[in-house]
């Protein structure tokens, strides 16, 4: 059993660590807000996640000369309105987003919004040569909990998965729970998952960054553990400008054996 964090505050302020500079590991690294030329120039990750929607195939070609593999973003439980193809799903959107003003919900339950993501955007990517799908929004069974979305969410992970390519879940604890309480093992719909703010917390009303709770965090320590046991890959994604902090998240996260990438901006740039 992996040991649990007590008190996240006594033990940051507790805590002597060698870790001098905030500095990333290599292993793991979140842009999926950059542009292809917003990328820093020594960006050398074992896993990198884009959102390859806005590269091209010879700019992925040329991330994997310094880069492992290159994980591509995948919105399957909303829509933003600045993707090229919001019109033709707004119609099947079913309410705000709440902190993304550009974004709204849809209903994955429809056939048409799943033969999208599937037949068309998925391809789409992987001729890219994308290695992997970086998978948002299945926190839409959290919102509407019905058996329909959660089927819509199996069937669209599988044939994901079908494609030979890696499927990591952002989010989405409510749904892999579920999957986990009914078949106790991940492996037909995803290889991992990946979880914010297991460490820190996020103020949406000014921006700034916090610690997460003792509660927040105890509970995802659990369901992440859970998550681990079944053979998934753990990823964290933690945001702070915090040194100290950044350099505690990097040890628990060597310590657990979980991949993490700390983001001192929710643009992920």
């Amino acid at each position: 059993m992996k040991n649990k964090i007590i008190s996240l505050s006594m033990l940051i302020a507790m805590l002597l660590t060698g870790c001098e500079d905030a500095i990333p590991g290599d292993d793991y690294g979140v842009y999926i807000g950059a542009e292809y030329s917003e990328l820093p120039e020594d960006a050398s990750f074992d896993v990198l996640v884009i959102d390859a929607q806005y590269y091209t195939a010879d700019e992925i070609a040329s991330l994997k000369e310094t880069n492992g593999e290159i994980y591509s973003y995948l919105n399957v439980g909303s829509v933003e309105n600045f993707r090229d193809y919001y019109a033709d799903y707004e119609d099947i959107t079913t309410g705000s987003y709440e902190n993304w003003e550009d974004e709204r919900w849809v209903d994955v339950s429809n056939p048409k919004w799943q033969e999208f993501v599937v037949g068309e955007l998925a391809p789409q990517l992987i001729e890219k040569g994308i290695d992997g799908f970086f998978i948002d929004n299945c926190d839409v069974y959290y919102i509407d909990p019905r058996d329909e979305i959660y089927q819509a969410l199996t069937d669209m992970l599988s044939s994901l998965k079908a494609t030979g390519k890696t499927v990591i879940v952002n989010g989405g604890d409510s749904y892999v729970s579920r999957y986990l309480d009914e078949n106790d093992t991940l492996s037909a719909v995803i290889d991992g998952v990946n979880q914010e703010t297991v460490y820190t917390s996020i103020n949406w009303d000014d921006g700034t960054f916090g610690e997460a709770s003792k509660d927040d965090n105890e509970y995802f320590l659990d369901y992440l553990e859970r998550v681990s046991d079944a053979g998934g890959e753990v990823y964290l994604l933690e945001y702070t400008t915090s040194d100290k902090l950044a350099c505690y998240i990097q040890d628990e996260a060597d310590a657990l054996g979980y991949h993490v990438y700390v983001s001192q901006s929710l643009e992920l740039k």
